[in-house]
């Protein structure tokens, strides 16, 4: 295993997004201000979250062989990602997150995955997972491809079971660190209840659910700690649990115990709501030390 190295499998969007003064109901016409185009995806997002960190890591995914797909790499690139893994399909378009903002800064979000959905088992590389010491997944591409990485990956196994999915029995063996928010906590449980309790059903060595303005609950060892979030003046809340992921695998990544890196991760994710879109808005390793330092 390579100490520091980080591997995230997931998801590249081009993400056009739309302030609105209120999400629409079924039915109803909002009109919004002009759109952006930034470039997101979940797994794209955790990518560039680390190694703005500081983190030494590779991105495997699928893009579309279009405009977005080459917008989507450079962006990972300007970052200092490994694209080697990053395959662009002639045939497929890129993926897309339509995303509309209100005037909290909370966020709605459709996602057609275009090339995501084709990137498949065959499409990783059994070595670079086993070298990696943390692999950071998510759901918006293939399960059996994120199954797949899960069995190859030898170092610690982050998953953000994103979005909320009902997931096959023994899915979740070989998963070292669960990262849910509160919904998909509920979600993977199959039931409302105690947080605590709900993280301890799911048999998971360590469960930490992202609680938006609340913070972070660490549930792991027996024990549970909460992490408060610092308040801030939300402007977007599209990219925060990226942050908070990007961040606890590059904590993770060189040597912090799990607590440690939530610390920052809170940090991190609170950041990242102060500024709008989605990568573009992921704080660097100097912004994180001010934050932590104030």
């Amino acid at each position: 295993m390579s100490e520091g190295r980080i591997v995230v499998v997931g998801s590249a969007n081009l993400d056009v997004v739309v302030p609105v003064p209120h999400h629409p109901a079924t039915g109803e016409t909002v009109l919004g201000g002009d759109h952006v185009l930034i470039p997101g995806g979940k797994g794209a997002n955790q990518a560039v979250a680390a190694a703005r960190l500081g983190g030494d890591v590779a991105f495997v995914g699928r893009v579309g062989e279009d405009d977005a797909g080459i917008r989507l790499r450079a962006s990972l690139d300007a970052a200092g990602v490994d694209t080697t893994h990053l395959e662009m399909d002639p045939d497929t378009p890129s993926g897309l997150a339509l995303i509309g903002v209100d005037d909290d800064g909370d966020n709605a979000i459709i996602v057609s995955p275009g090339a995501n959905a084709c990137l498949a088992p065959g499409d990783l590389d059994g070595g670079l997972l086993a070298d990696a010491a943390v692999v950071l997944l998510q759901l918006e591409v293939p399960l059996d491809t994120v199954s797949t990485a899960v069995a190859a990956a030898t170092g610690t196994v982050l998953l953000n079971p994103a979005p909320a999915a009902l997931l096959p029995d023994g899915f979740l063996d070989g998963v070292d660190v669960l990262v849910p928010n509160r919904l998909e906590l509920r979600t993977l449980a199959g039931r409302d209840g105690d947080d605590v309790d709900l993280a301890r059903s799911l048999g998971v060595p360590s469960v930490v659910a992202t609680l938006g303005p609340e913070g972070a609950l660490v549930v792991s060892g027996g024990s549970a700690r909460r992490f408060p979030a610092p308040v801030v003046d939300a402007v977007d809340t599209t990219a925060c649990g990226d942050a908070f992921c990007g961040a606890l695998a590059e904590g993770l990544a060189r040597g912090l115990d799990l607590n440690a890196a939530v610390r920052r991760s809170v940090h991190a994710g609170a950041l990242t709501a102060t500024r709008a879109g989605a990568q573009p808005s992921l704080p660097t390793s100097a912004e994180l030390a001010a934050a932590l330092d104030d």
